[in-house]
């Protein structure tokens, strides 16, 4: 993963363990941390829910917060793609 402005970077990898269609996505990373995405169907769209196992090396809340930007630009890829 890189920054638009190549200022910050890092590898990410991961392998699929369990995909539960429209339900959820399971995944295990390279360092064998577990992560479940929670597709949940509600009266205003989809809720997604992402519990992950936290890592060492960041601060938990550092963690929350990338992990947030991932689905916030996730959130703004898919809303410019039903335009």
């Amino acid at each position: 993963m890189e920054a638009k402005d190549g200022s910050k970077g890092f590898d990410f990898e991961g392998t699929f363990t369990k995909i539960e269609s429209n339900e959820s996505i399971h995944f295990k990373l390279g360092d064998n941390r577990v992560v479940i995405v929670e597709l949940i169907e509600t009266i205003n769209g989809v809720k997604v829910v992402e519990t992950f196992e936290a890592e060492d090396e960041n601060s938990a809340e550092q963690q929350k917060q990338g992990w947030q930007s991932i689905l916030h630009n996730f959130k703004k890829h898919v809303e410019n793609k039903s335009n």
